[in-house]
């Protein structure tokens, strides 16, 4: 019986040891290939380790800290994780986790390979973190995600009630009415048990972004509920590569936000090329103060009054001043708020500091209000304004307007991205360019340009000239007869007045792409071009269509139709007799027929 038991238990004991092993990682940094991998790290004092993931699957990375436990009180400074863009410490920085972050980090690389680093101090403490990767599926999944608004609403998993797939990332933004706050209640939850939740997670943001702002994170069997302190909120689930189980279905309603103002006091909002501020009378008026007591950092630059007061002014004007700090770019301009005319004063002096942040994919709104001299500090979101067009030639003066653009096979193609932006001290940079046959570009690529080498025999890339990166090539269509071909560029905007930045480097090999970094990234698509050949074709089909677009069944039109063609044909047939008949005469012999009668 105990041998029996012995043999029974041995499987049991095996998976245990494949699990330890698939999850624990002993050692300080390794280098991985593997699809997918979770990640057990436990570390002490003065650990400086480098954990490197590669491997040639044409996909980007997605890298979850699902748990993390920093020695006390320590800073980002001292102690963090840091997550490169790349193959190496050397690649762009993507991402920072510091004992004092606010979120479940997710990051996502922009290719196939991504590196990170754990620093711990000098504390003796024993850290403790958990983190898995995938590569990213191509498949979407579907009722995974998306926009929400309205007062109330509802949610659930991807699949559900049956069970969620694996390697699943969903972000749901609710936005209610203005002046409201969000209960969320989920009636049904049923995801992967873990003390922490390590492993499947629902994570809850107070707010539009997933940086910062947690209100909770959730797993098992449960029926959380979640409140925002405004009229957003972010849902996220993260699921990994086993044991899923229903998921859950949640509700959303809202209420009014106790004692909320009518208007917010400080408004900010950014655009590609310029920022704008307004503020409330009434608020300047709460503090002792009106519209003749405010001024930017260049007090020349004053503001329209009209039932508020509201600066709009270019982003590189007024004394804004411009930081990058690896990975985007900030404007910063303060608007100021100070009594004049008098020797003392015993008003508050108010420093109200406004940001510009351009990034990628975030969200972020942040006011708050210290106790002695009042210092507010707003920073909103934006996005550089970036297009792609075609051109005649390569002056690029005219752009072709033409959709789809028709050209002949092997024609020269003239493009040019475009940055819209007052600010004159920035740079473009083609970083990749592909090809598809498809809008969406599916799994059928082709690449022109990528890590700002020319993979195209026939690319020419231009010398770029101010907010302008230009290339040429000669047109081709892909094979087994698809009719369009579209374009997407990946495009990056760096600092002109700094050196060293990617834009400066061109053409960097694999291996050496991670030399420096850039501050913003985005892609822009154009298309379709299709060969003229196309284009014949497409007159044809749209006659024949038009033509079977026009047909009457009407059946005294259709009789009298017929009735002209038999006359029609009648003529004919008497017209080619007649001269068959003169034929005969002008030389031709005839034997007259004997007659019956």
């Amino acid at each position: 019986m105990q041998v029996l038991t012995q043999l029974l238990l041995l499987p049991l004991f095996a998976a245990l040891a494949l699990a330890e092993d698939k999850s624990g990682v002993p050692r300080c940094g390794a280098s991985f290939q593997d699809l997918n991998k979770a990640l057990k790290i436990d570390l002490n004092a003065n650990a400086n380790c480098v954990w490197q993931i590669q491997r040639n699957e044409n996909q980007t990375i997605r890298l979850i800290f699902s748990y993390f436990k920093f020695a006390p009180s320590s800073s980002c400074e001292t102690e963090s994780i840091k997550v490169y863009d790349g193959p190496s410490t050397d690649s762009p920085l993507l991402g920072q986790v510091c004992n004092d972050t606010d979120a479940v980090p997710v990051l996502q690389s922009s290719s196939d390979s991504l590196t990170f680093v754990i620093t711990t101090n000098s504390v003796d403490f024993a850290r403790s973190f958990f983190v898995y990767y995938y590569f990213s599926p191509n498949t979407k999944t579907e009722n995974c995600g998306g926009q929400l608004t309205g007062p109330n609403g509802t949610l659930t998993s991807p699949n559900y009630p049956a069970p969620y797939p694996e390697f699943t990332y969903c972000v749901w933004h609710i936005q209610a009415p203005k002046n409201l706050k969000i209960h969320l209640e989920f009636q049904d939850f049923f995801l992967e048990l873990d003390q922490n939740c390590r492993f499947d997670f629902t994570a809850v943001y107070d707010g539009l972004t997933t940086n910062t702002g947690l209100i909770g994170k959730a797993c098992g069997r449960s029926q959380p509920t979640f409140e925002s302190s405004s009229n957003v909120m972010t849902v996220v689930l993260s699921t990994d590569y086993a044991n899923s189980y229903r998921g859950f279905s949640a509700t959303y309603t809202s209420s009014p936000l106790p004692s909320s103002p009518v208007e917010p006091s400080t408004l900010l909002t950014c655009s590609s090329d310029s920022m704008k501020i307004v503020l409330n009378k009434s608020y300047l008026a709460s503090l002792g103060y009106n519209e003749t007591h405010i001024q930017v950092n260049e007090p020349s630059c004053t503001p329209v009054i009209t039932d508020a007061v509201i600066f709009s002014f270019p982003l590189a004007s007024c004394g804004t001043i411009k930081k990058d700090d690896g990975h985007s770019i900030t404007y910063t301009n303060i608007v100021s708020l100070s009594a004049t005319g008098n020797i003392i004063t015993r008003q508050k002096s108010i420093q109200i500091i406004v940001k510009c942040k351009m990034e990628n994919n975030s969200t972020l709104e942040v006011v708050y209000i210290t106790k002695d001299n009042i210092i507010q500090n707003t920073t909103a979101v934006g996005r550089y304004n970036v297009s792609m067009s075609f051109y005649d030639s390569g002056s690029f003066s005219e752009p072709i307007h033409q959709s789809p653009y028709y050209v002949d096979l092997n024609q020269t193609l003239f493009a040019q991205v475009s940055l819209h932006s007052t600010d004159p001290n920035l740079l473009v940079f083609i970083d990749s360019c592909i090809a598809s046959p498809e809008a969406d570009f599916g799994s059928l690529t082709y690449d022109l340009i990528r890590s700002g080498c020319n993979k195209d025999d026939t690319v020419v890339t231009y010398p770029p000239v101010k907010h302008y990166a230009r290339f040429k090539f000669n047109a081709f269509k892909f094979l087994q007869s698809f009719a369009s071909v579209y374009f997407q560029c990946d495009i990056l905007i760096c600092d002109s007045n700094n050196t060293n930045t990617r834009c400066t480097q061109g053409c960097i090999s694999r291996q050496k792409r991670a030399i420096s970094s850039y501050l913003w990234k985005t892609n822009t698509v154009v298309g379709p071009i299709r060969v003229k050949r196309d284009l014949r074709f497409a007159d044809r089909s749209e006659s024949l269509t038009k033509a079977e677009a026009e047909e009457s069944p009407n059946p005294q039109y259709s009789f009298y139709t017929l009735s002209l063609v038999v006359l029609i044909s009648n003529i004919i047939i008497a017209v080619v007799v007649i001269l068959k008949y003169h034929k005969h005469q002008a030389g031709y012999g005839y034997q007259k027929l004997q007659s019956s009668y």
